[in-house]
């Protein structure tokens, strides 16, 4: 298959699977697996992150109302020393905190993971252990809370949650969802809650990513073409993807996330052990 139209079909994947609980590196592993894909480029950890690129401008674009508020309200809060009853103060604080662990432990382990964690046969695993996780938070959750409900060290939990998404088939999102639920937040917040704190970590690994691309650090010839097709295909996905979850979660429960799954690491371990 041509790599262009590879690329978009990536850019597919990761713009639905970036938000959607079921793990987005691990599909951009699994997608060339099973497809039988094998151009080093299209496989690459780069390219998968550079399609982040997009997914992080369908945040960027989807909660652009939220980040022109949180931004000054959070240099507010500097400048005046309180939060002086502003809920958007307190929020902007509450994302902050929460993006500090997997900023830290994703700049210390980045290179670990990418070399010791990207096997099809372990994210199948990680797709069971984080749908089962998911499955417990639905049930252990009070779901009663919103966002700027939660206190300061539920923010640093779910934030630890979050980092780790590092390993493939875990899932940013539905790791971070599922924290949110195991913290009270009902399903639409803890799902805002986890968007909002992905967008600067999505921010931070992209343009890491970029500048290895850019100075032949990933050792990877760059092919500008599929590249853009790739990132704009999962800008599109991503922005559909964001608008259909939380309209999804105001009236329905993650299960059917955690039923996909486990069908889909049934599916890629029989291909493999096959």
């Amino acid at each position: 298959m041509d790599t262009l139209v590879q690329a978009i079909v990536m850019g597919i994947v990761q713009g639905l699977t970036e938000f959607l609980p079921v793990s987005s590196s691990g599909h951009l592993i699994i997608v060339p697996f099973l497809a039988g894909w094998d151009d080093p480029f299209i496989t690459s950890l780069s390219f998968s992150v550079m399609l982040h690129i997009g997914t992080l401008v369908a945040l960027l674009l989807y909660f652009r109302a939220e980040w022109l508020r949180l931004v000054p309200a959070g240099l507010a809060t500097i400048r005046d020393r309180s939060f002086d009853g502003d809920s958007d103060r307190r929020t902007a604080w509450l994302v902050a905190i929460a993006t500090v662990p997997a900023l830290i432990i994703g700049f210390l382990l980045n290179d670990a993971v990418e070399a010791g964690f990207r096997q099809v046969g372990l994210v199948a695993l990680m797709l069971v252990i984080g749908g089962g996780i998911l499955w417990l938070a639905e049930r252990r959750g009070s779901r009663r809370l919103l966002g700027v409900d939660l206190t300061f060290a539920k923010a640093l939990g779910i934030g630890l949650a979050q980092a780790l998404a590092l390993i493939p088939g875990i899932s940013r999102s539905g790791i971070s969802i599922s924290a949110g639920l195991f913290a009270g937040l009902d399903r639409e917040s803890a799902a805002r809650f986890s968007f909002l704190m992905a967008t600067p970590i999505t921010g931070a690994a992209a343009v890491y990513e970029t500048y290895k691309l850019l100075s032949g650090e990933a050792g990877l010839a760059v092919d500008i073409g599929p590249l853009l097709a790739g990132m704009a295909a999962s800008m599109f996905a991503g922005f559909v993807a964001i608008a259909g979850l939380l309209r999804f979660l105001r009236t329905r429960s993650t299960d059917v996330f955690v039923a996909y799954r486990v069908v889909l690491a049934a599916v890629v371990l029989v291909t493999w052990l096959g």
